[in-house]
């Protein structure tokens, strides 16, 4: 089924290109009162991946809405206190330290991107902030020992290694790979190289793209130039819609694959009919399959703050903060943050319904590793 829909939909391409009440600031000691507590993230709201930051915005706003109109935790409302960095890791680190400097926040959640995980994971492991969700699956930050953080997508290796086997169990052995410009795309790269030489295969072409984009013909005409049987993407936000459309453009029957972070809402909007056929990885469940109870779950949430509109964005933040409560909620009401920690770490096979955490394994902390994979039709959502 998938073999046909990724390889059925480029000739029909080509025909068609020939044709928030809770995002506010607290000021008690360490994020919490006798009322209310405060989580804290650092994400992009401008610049390349500002798309990733409107939808996590979204999603946490869903969720603590949906759990504050039910009372809270343990008698608290949950409050959100989110600081643009631009996708900018120092800037990330500024965010962070004053956060915990002025005691602002309880705990962070889902902090945007590779690079600027790895900058604040030092930070976060000397402190006694814990840390859950970082919106990124490098696997560099998955290090045993970790006491502080919390992850709970599925790692960038394993949806690599996923694609790879597909695509190579396909008959496609002649890719190529197109990374972003910085530690997320070159670790992306790396897990590509290793999946396809486990696989007996190589890529026919490696190409960097600056993250914005500014290299996108000479990055093109390389690829194009090798003649793949399909395109892997070890890219993210603004700079993907731009490729994906060029290289549709010089080629529209190339397959092109992704990742889960390839995309984001806006960006699936911005391609419209020149994504049909994409291939991606999920490591959520299609937001918009209500089938799935964690997912009716998300969409009441949604549109009882009048979003409509789903995304895998919105809905990964959206099961992040049913996670991150949960374990405040098995902490209790004489919370600390080492009780929040130990809440966590002792959480096992919690069902969100049709998604499940994990946390039963030693240090590294992380939580699923879900990961399917689905094609695009053309109005941007993943074909049944």
């Amino acid at each position: 089924m998938f073999r046909r829909r990724f390889l059925s939909l480029a000739p029909q391409l080509a025909a068609l290109a020939a044709a928030p009440a809770f995002i506010r600031t607290a000021h008690a000691q360490e994020g919490l009162s006798g009322k209310a507590l405060t989580i804290g993230s650092s994400g992009a709201l401008s610049g390349p991946l500002a798309g990733f930051g409107v939808d996590l915005k979204l999603g946490v706003e869903a969720a603590m809405g949906q759990i504050n109109a039910k009372g809270g935790v343990n008698g608290r409302v949950l409050q959100f206190q989110m600081v643009d960095d631009g996708y900018v890791p120092q800037r990330t680190v500024d965010n962070v330290k004053k956060m915990i400097g002025d005691g602002s926040v309880f705990a962070l959640m889902s902090c945007v991107g590779t690079p600027n995980n790895t900058a604040i994971v030092p930070m976060i492991e000397e402190s006694s902030l814990p840390y859950v969700a970082p919106l990124t699956g490098a696997s560099s930050l998955r290090k045993p020992g970790m006491r502080n953080v919390f992850h709970v997508r599925a790692s960038y290796t394993d949806e690599t290694q996923r694609l790879v086997q597909k695509l190579v169990g396909m008959g496609i052995k002649d890719l190529a790979i197109v990374y972003l410009d910085n530690g997320f795309g070159k670790e992306v790269l790396a897990d590509a190289v290793q999946a396809l030489q486990a696989q007996g295969a190589k890529a026919v072409a490696q190409a960097a793209l600056a993250t914005d984009g500014k290299n996108l013909s000479e990055v093109v005409n390389q690829i194009t130039a090798a003649r793949p049987g399909a395109v892997l993407l070890g890219t993210a936000g603004a700079a993907s819609v731009g490729l994906i459309a060029a290289l549709k453009k010089a080629s529209p029957m190339l397959p092109v694959a992704g990742l889960s972070v390839t995309l984001t809402g806006d960006g699936l909007k911005a391609l419209g009919a020149a994504g049909s056929g994409l291939a991606l990885t999920m490591v959520f469940p299609d937001p918009y399959r209500a089938k799935t109870p964690v997912v009716r779950d998300y969409q009441a949430a949604m549109r009882a703050i009048g979003q409509t509109e789903f995304s895998l964005g919105s809905l990964e933040s959206y099961v992040n903060t049913r996670v991150l409560a949960e374990g405040l909620e098995r902490a209790g009401r004489e919370l600390t943050r080492a009780r929040l920690r130990t809440a966590l770490a002792g959480m096992q096979k919690f069902d969100l319904g049709g998604f499940s955490v994990d946390y039963a394994a030693a240090s590294p902390f992380v939580g699923s590793k879900y990961v399917d994979l689905g094609v695009l039709g053309s109005t941007g959502r993943f074909l049944g």
